[in-house]
């Protein structure tokens, strides 16, 4: 085989650099700068190549084919790996090849599943893996259109452009062994990308993003967003706050407390979805219902309901108000307040769907870093195209109730928030509130507080397909 790839890497052991030089398809093998100094900002190696880095790269590129290694620890090529890559490169005319990998996490090997690309791939942190094929063409190519110049962006930016005029193509095999140097939990990494450390590499993330969107004709125009009337339709109460709940006998007392202590101008209720708890959830509700009449339990018919299911019962129930407005099972609202600036908000805005910020804290309510987080990404003009790059809108969310009925919550436990909430970005006003008015408890009794790889792995395609349709819906909303 020709020697047909130049390698880039961020790292170079010996043992590294005699394993890629035993693959007689690799040319040249190159380093590249390490971006961890003190004083840089805290960021995922992968994402800190600039501009001016690509360009480099392409002026050194003698082969058809690049290869990047992006992270700081070893790396171990399995058999015939990269030869492997570039079979697959060059038998489908891809520009962009990425494969399954090992992870050696504190002395255990784990395998790591990748995602295959789609076209609502568009968040900044698909994981690729830290080693992936390019197409030297494709890359020089994207650096003749002239590109904005970016000092944390340009290799998100070179993907957009790629996955618009060539092909990624997703080798399902686990090619290569990582030594992971972020040991953190899920829960932990996920929480990284508010970082106020981070807020400039999102401003060039958001710039990218948006560029992509409007060259796809997924783009909303903010003046073309619907405001909402609110003296239309009777409804019982202002608002009601929404509680889905299963087995958090631990923390669902003081969840309704944090809500029955609300002091509002407007009356308001309060729904609990238990859905069919068995470690004395349902007893303790039953007891606080009897002594409160704003609390009213559903106790679901059907066994197959997720937190959507149970947060479309809750909408579509008699005594929901004008306004549904979430509160988890574990956490509270962070003063007596809350909900009457939730409902001025919606008042004052006539918006479909208002989000807050909220304060992390552990069971003890003690801060927990980053400390407040209050999604500033988010801009009137420009949030509902920064909402399909990110993986979250904020919390606490409400809704105004005629819209979140017609739009519905899928039946699924994760996301659900999250499909809603872009949908609705597309035709509504949302408002904001920049203070946190929310309490988020991270303790060992939260679902997401450390996830396998293949569950992160499932959780991130679920919402790259959301914004694949979310995205098909922009283009033909745009045709209409």
């Amino acid at each position: 085989m020709t020697h047909a790839i130049d390698c880039f890497t961020a790292h170079c052991s010996d043992a590294m650099r005699n394993s890629l030089a035993a693959c007689t398809c690799i040319n040249h093998i190159y380093p590249i700068g390490n971006p961890t100094e003190t004083d840089a900002p805290f960021i995922p190696l992968e994402r800190n190549l600039s501009t001016q880095a690509l360009r480099d790269i392409a002026q050194l590129c003698t082969g058809d084919y690049l290869l990047l290694y992006t992270h700081a620890g070893d790396l171990r090529i399995g058999y015939r790996a990269i030869e492997r890559m570039l079979h697959t490169a060059t038998e489908n005319n891809a520009h962009w090849v990425y494969s399954h990998r090992y992870i050696v996490k504190q002395g255990e090997t784990i395998a790591v599943p990748t995602n295959e690309y789609q076209e609502g791939s568009v968040r900044d942190d698909f994981d690729f893996g830290p080693l992936v094929l390019i197409r030297t063409e494709a890359l020089r190519q994207f650096l003749a259109t002239e590109p904005e110049d970016m000092q944390y962006g340009a290799l998100y930016q070179l993907r957009l452009h790629i996955s618009r005029t060539g092909l990624l193509v997703h080798i399902n095999e686990h090619l290569y062994t990582e030594h992971e140097q972020d040991t953190r939990t899920s829960g932990e990494k996920q929480f990284d990308y508010v970082d106020p450390r981070n807020r400039q590499i999102q401003i060039e993330m958001e710039q990218a993003c948006t560029a992509h969107l409007k060259i796809v004709g997924a783009y909303i125009d903010h003046h073309s967003l619907q405001t909402i009337d609110t003296a239309v339709g009777d409804f019982p109460n202002e608002a009601t706050v929404i509680i889905p709940v299963k087995n958090r006998a631990r923390t669902i007392g003081d969840a309704i407390q944090s809500v029955l202590s609300q002091e509002t101008d407007f009356p308001f209720n309060l729904i609990v979805v238990d859905n069919h708890s068995t470690d004395g959830t349902t007893e303790l509700l039953t007891q606080l219902s009897i002594s409160n009449n704003q609390l009213s339990v559903i106790t679901p018919s059907r066994q197959d309901l997720g937190i959507g299911g149970c947060w479309d019962l809750a909408i579509r129930h008699p005594h929901c108000g004008r306004y549904a407005v979430q509160l988890d099972s574990d956490d509270l609202y962070s003063g007596p307040h809350t909900l009457q600036r939730i409902v001025d908000t919606f008042r004052h805005e006539r918006c479909a769907m208002v989000v807050g910020s909220y304060r992390l804290c552990n069971f003890a309510l003690e801060t927990l870093p980053p400390g407040v987080i209050d999604h500033r990404e988010w801009t009137a003009e420009n949030g509902m195209n920064n909402a399909l790059r990110i993986n979250g809108l904020g919390a606490p969310r409400a809704f105004y109730t005629p819209v979140i009925r017609e739009i519905g919550f899928p039946n699924v436990s994760y996301g659900e928030d999250y499909a809603v909430g872009i949908a609705i970005s597309r035709r509504y006003r949302l408002g904001r509130i920049y203070d946190p008015i929310y309490l988020c408890r991270r303790w060992e009794g939260n679902s997401d507080a450390a996830l396998s790889p293949e569950r992160v792995a499932a959780h991130n395609h679920y919402k790259d397909s959301l914004r694949t349709q979310e995205i098909r819906a922009r283009k033909q909303q745009g045709t209409v």
